[in-house]
């Protein structure tokens, strides 16, 4: 399944949530809307999954290359929700074989994805357990079941991490890698950006309802990148202060005696800085420093 997002608004009351948002993903593919709270993430992933529609603008879902459909067909895409909503006073078993059912699912296929979900994610001896007796975790467990059961083609997921712990993280990261494999088309809403860093092949990145940079990690980089951080080592020990004190610098971090991390403010600068070094001290290596998905965030946010 491909998805075509083209100039999308979004708008709620007086505020405008989402605001001229185009994107593409398509089936075998992760991509990651990342953004602060409030930036139109849920807002987008909710009108993406048909539960409210654009004010103005379009999607467009294309199934194995056929002709557009402006409407999502339901039975096709598995969608996990920011909120829970589970029966806290109904057994875990029984809370997925509603949902099962919902889907449509023949009941012996239903029991079978169910016993099979419920061995790969640890949870088959507290499957008669009332939902409320379950810890965050295990809860945001449940629903990842619930969104997968009936394998569906488009895979959304807002906030897909909540409430794990770092096993269950790469548990997690380990069946998105199955879902990609597969051919799915993933769609995530996240914070942790080192998770992200790792596995999404295409980056949104939002803030106040509009997308800020977007593509792949190397994308972003270029379209964010506002410094250049180089990192130098010299033969002998060197005074910082002689480095803060060159054209073109505008912070200088000692990692050791010999070793700096130097920051331009701009990209070119790096090869002018070169030859300053040079003559304050023999340069043993000298090279650029990629910032990493978490430094890009929060420059784009807090600009």
């Amino acid at each position: 399944m491909r998805i075509e997002v083209q100039q999308v608004v979004k708008d709620y009351a007086t505020v405008r949530a989402v605001d001229g948002v185009s994107l593409t993903s398509t089936g075998g593919e992760i991509l990651a809307l990342l953004g602060p709270n409030g930036a139109g993430k849920s807002s987008l992933v909710r009108m993406m999954v048909g539960l409210t529609r654009p004010d103005s603008g379009t999607i467009q879902y294309f199934y194995n290359d056929q002709a557009a459909a402006s409407q999502l067909d339901t039975a096709a895409f598995g969608y996990l929700p920011e909120d829970r909503g589970l029966y806290q006073d109904r057994t875990l078993i029984d809370n997925l074989r509603y949902i099962a059912n919902l889907r449509g699912m023949p009941k012996q296929e239903a029991g079978q994805s169910i016993e099979q979900w419920l061995a790969r994610f640890f949870l088959t001896d507290r499957a008669k357990e009332p939902m409320r007796q379950l810890s965050k975790g295990n809860q945001q467990k449940v629903q990842l079941i619930a969104t997968l059961l009936h394998s569906p083609q488009l895979v959304v997921l807002d906030e897909p991490f909540s409430g794990l712990d770092p096993v269950n993280q790469e548990f997690v990261l380990t069946v998105l890698e199955e879902l990609r494999q597969r051919g799915c088309t993933v769609i995530l809403s996240a914070h942790q950006m080192a998770l992200v860093e790792r596995m999404a092949d295409k980056l949104v990145l939002m803030n106040k309802g509009q997308v800020i940079a977007q593509g792949s990690l190397a994308d972003v980089r270029e379209q964010l990148q506002q410094k250049s951080v180089l990192f130098v080592e010299f033969a002998d020990t060197v005074d910082s202060e002689q480095l803060s004190q060159l054209s073109g610098v505008t912070a200088c971090k000692s990692l050791s005696a010999r070793e700096f991390e130097i920051v331009c403010s701009e990209h070119s600068q790096g090869a002018g800085l070169l030859e300053q070094l040079q003559n304050i001290g023999a340069v043993n290596q000298f090279s650029r420093q990629q910032q990493n998905l978490h430094e890009l965030y929060l420059q784009a946010v807090q600009s």
